[in-house]
């Protein structure tokens, strides 16, 4: 009986002892310690941590802790997990192991592809270069699409990599040509290439056939020579024949059968074409007027030589009013002389008129126009004193396209005078938090495209939570430890505010003080 009762006595003890290290595991201030209990291990028993009743030397770093080893038997990391450094917090947060906001490369232990293989990470795609570098050698851990591959170490040829096996090689439709890829290709793509026929191979026809390459034209002169006796690797055109050899006159080649001869549309003569015409190209076409003392049209007629076309201009002046004789445009009128009014000639009759989608205006010409062309026209806004809309409504000038923003402000808000794009709206209005972080656009926040923002959240507009109430983690925003009370998303709506940690729930003495705690920069909201 007495061991009995002996028992019952250590067991009433140790129960007393519990529920006295449990009281002081509700009030303990952890925060002075080194070591503050935030997220999940403010919900650890102490006694997980300080075995033995041992409180001094408890291990502070995740590693010491969690591993299958150590005195402190927390969740190690698993046996699937990536190779990397014991530094968890490098990576993971203390509210749960799966919230990773950015994996940091630098405690990758190990090479890229021991992840990057397509099992436990992304690995190379299927049109990836075929390559057995790492792949931080091109790629930097922020984005794969910032990649960059420095040539200018490179000492060897390009075919030493760019075989097909180690790089991209030629295809097979590649141009006969040596192995030297940059005497036509750049380090920056394949396309465009110049081609440097220094380093072709074979003749110009094993080329320019019309299939592999750009051949001889329908119209091309009958000729079996190569095309390097007329033309330059440079261009086509111009092509130059030494005529210096020719001794007979021009016609007895240039004849339509031998050689190119007159169009159809050519002037009627029976002269020799080197009379207007030299021997680098057709045109331009010399003729010598000086000698000429009759009128332009006695000859430019539309018969002996090219008259005046159906859309030109009706007038009975002759053409070296406006033309020269060296060709007939550009074509100059001496609009010095005039006095009358512009649209007195350019009315769609006597002269050129307004387009079908000219603005509608009954102003002359000039207001916008030079008399060198009509376009670039200008449009002095400088003495505009109505509003924009007056005239870009669509229907005098240019006005809101269908997908506009849906505003009823001018458009000088938003525009310049000097073109559409860009655009130069600023944020003025007080309710603006700013720029974000994320380089948002107009319509992440405007998602309806017009000037009123439906909130998601419209009870905490037009405060930060209008938007990201979702986004809010109350156990992250503690206002009194015991009785445990947490800030609710309308206590902090505007996120920057004071979230202080009281003693009780009077909300009467400050235990900590934590204010602006965050800005629109933020990576996050927690």
């Amino acid at each position: 009986m007495q061991r009995i009762l002996g028992l019952l006595v250590l067991v009433i003890a140790t129960l007393a002892g519990a529920t006295s290290v449990a009281a002081q595991t509700q009030t303990f201030d952890h925060s002075g310690f080194g070591f503050d209990l935030d997220s999940s291990h403010q919900f650890v028993a102490c006694e997980d941590c300080h075995k033995n009743g041992q409180f001094k030397g408890t291990p502070t770093e995740c590693a010491l802790c969690h591993n299958l080893n150590g005195l402190i038997n927390a969740t190690p990391k698993p046996v699937t997990h990536i190779a990397t450094t014991d530094a968890c917090d490098a990576c993971h947060r203390e509210s749960e192991w799966q919230d990773i906001p950015l994996l940091d490369h630098s405690q990758v232990v190990g090479s890229c592809e021991s992840c990057h293989n397509g099992v436990v990470a992304d690995g190379k795609n299927p049109d990836h270069i075929v390559t057995n570098e790492s792949c931080d050698n091109c790629h930097v851990p922020l984005s794969w699409n910032l990649a960059r591959f420095n040539h200018s170490g490179i000492v060897d040829g390009c075919i030493s990599c760019h075989d097909g096996t180690t790089a991209t090689g030629k295809n097979p439709d590649h141009i006969l040509s040596s192995n030297d890829c940059e005497y036509c290709h750049r380090v920056f793509g394949w396309q465009p290439a110049d081609v440097d026929h220094s380093v072709v191979i074979g003749s110009c026809s094993s080329c320019h056939n019309g299939t592999t390459a750009t051949g001889k034209d329908p119209g091309h002169i009958t000729t079996t020579a190569e095309c390097d006796l007329c033309h330059a690797t440079v261009a086509w055109e111009p092509a130059s024949f030494d005529h210096s050899n020719v001794t007979e006159p021009c016609s007895s080649c240039h004849n339509g059968v031998n050689a190119t001869g007159k169009t159809p549309d050519h002037v009627t003569t029976t002269a020799e074409c080197d009379l207007c015409h030299a021997t680098v190209a057709w045109v331009p076409a010399g003729f010598d007027h000086s000698g000429i003392t009759e009128a332009c049209s006695s000859c430019h007629n539309g018969t002996t030589a090219t008259g005046k076309t159906p859309d030109h201009i009706t007038t009975t002046a002759e053409c070296d009013t406006c033309h020269s004789t060296v060709a007939w445009v550009p074509a100059s009128f001496d609009h010095s002389g005039i006095t009358a009014a512009c649209s007195s000639c350019h009315n769609g009759v006597n002269a050129t008129g307004k387009s079908p989608d000219h603005i509608t205006t009954s102003a002359e010409c000039d207001l916008c126009h030079s008399t060198v062309a009509w376009v670039p026209a200008n449009f002095d806004h400088d003495s505009i004193t109505g509003d924009c809309s007056s005239c870009h409504n669509g229907s005098t000038a240019t006005g809101k396209d269908a997908g506009h923003f849906q505003t009823n402000q001018e458009c000088n808000l938003c525009h310049t005078k000097t073109a559409w794009l860009p655009d130069i709206f600023v944020h003025s209005t007080a309710n603006y938090p700013g720029d974000h972080r994320a380089s948002l656009s107009c319509t992440a926040c405007h998602t309806s495209n017009a000037e009123t923002i439906p909130w998601r959240f419209p009870a905490y507009a037009p405060d930060c939570a209008g938007c990201h109430a979702n986004d809010f983690a109350p156990s992250a925003h503690k206002k009194v430890d015991t009785p445990l009370i947490l800030y609710t998303a309308g206590d902090l709506k505007d996120c920057s505010g004071s979230c202080h940690e009281y003693t009780d729930a009077t909300f009467s003495t400050i235990r900590e003080f934590r204010t602006g705690e965050h800005r629109v920069q933020d990576a996050s909201f927690n």
